[in-house]
């Protein structure tokens, strides 16, 4: 197994015991070598090409003084901060460089920015997305660094946490063929791995096997943990496996695929059928099974 999954990548050192020290928050804001990452709407801030994360000092944020500085954590042995920038604003900072999405960046910059912006991203999302309580439906206001949110109803009082979702992801392989589905919005010829949502109450391993099944209708055995990929589209975490397939028969039983095709080694190292992106960890499943089958 080879490679590096993009957005994944301990580079910046999170500090969780920073969180409550409100004292070295607000000496960290005050820091000449301070950082921050602007995120406008949902795009992160680059230079022009060749691409390269643009970190701003705490003077380039004079006209955004109400924007929640969020803390990330130690980046390159300096405090980074997410600001977000209310997308119904026009675009700042042109003269700096371009916001894009990160989608797009994530293939074009060094892993350790694309790690940073997608920390970023996922965070002041989060944000946008929890201003009321969920359980009494008062506001709530960021705490601890802005890594969490609390409910400002006194008799509530609930903490919110930045929420994650978990993803099985997987390459499903019958001796030199592998199981690969479309879905009928993707580009033409696409066909990626089997993905799919962990249920409550559900493992890892069962919900690959349940997946599968339900999308294609082949079981599935020997299930192998691979990787692990962050997607902040907004929050999920992609759990990617490899499994051996137990039966070949396909139908497509919930409606989720357009179509779902067993493919030789053969026929995907000819380029047909077009792969996911190579940012994706659909595209290293694919990828290592290519290399480790390869006679």
């Amino acid at each position: 197994m080879s490679g590096h999954n993009v957005f994944a990548g301990a580079f910046v050192d999170r500090s969780a015991h920073r969180r409550l020290d409100a004292a070295w928050l607000e000496a960290a804001l005050a820091r000449d070598d301070t950082v921050f990452v602007p995120v406008w709407g949902d795009r992160c801030l680059v230079t022009a090409e060749p691409h390269r994360t643009v970190l701003l000092q705490r003077s380039d944020l004079a006209a955004f003084k109400d924007a929640l500085p969020v803390f990330l954590g130690m980046y390159r042995e300096q405090p980074a901060f997410a600001v977000h920038i209310n997308r119904s604003l026009e675009a700042p900072f042109a003269n700096r460089g371009a916001f894009h999405d990160l989608r797009y960046l994530g293939s074009v910059l060094p892993a350790d920015e694309a790690n940073l912006i997608a920390h970023a991203r996922a965070l002041v999302l989060w944000h946008d997305a929890q201003r009321h309580c969920g359980h009494c439906g008062a506001p709530t206001a960021p705490q601890a660094g802005g890594n969490t949110r609390v409910c400002q109803e006194a008799e509530c009082g609930t903490r919110l946490f930045p929420r994650v979702d978990p993803a099985i992801i997987v390459l499903v392989h019958d001796g030199d063929n592998c199981l690969l589905g479309r879905q009928s919005r993707w580009p033409e010829g696409r066909y990626s791995t089997i993905a799919g949502f962990v249920e409550p109450g559900e493992s890892l391993e069962d919900a690959v096997i349940r997946e599968v099944q339900e999308e294609t209708n082949v079981d599935v055995g020997d299930v192998q943990y691979h990787s692990s990929q962050p997607w902040p589209f907004p929050a999920s975490l992609m759990l990617g496996f490899h499994a051996r397939s137990l039966s070949t028969d396909i139908r497509l039983n919930d409606g989720e695929l357009e179509d779902a095709r067993w493919f030789t080694h053969k026929e995907l190292a000819s380029g047909f059928p077009k792969l996911p992106p190579r940012l994706s960890i659909a595209r290293r499943l694919v990828d290592d099974w290519l290399e480790t089958t390869a006679s």
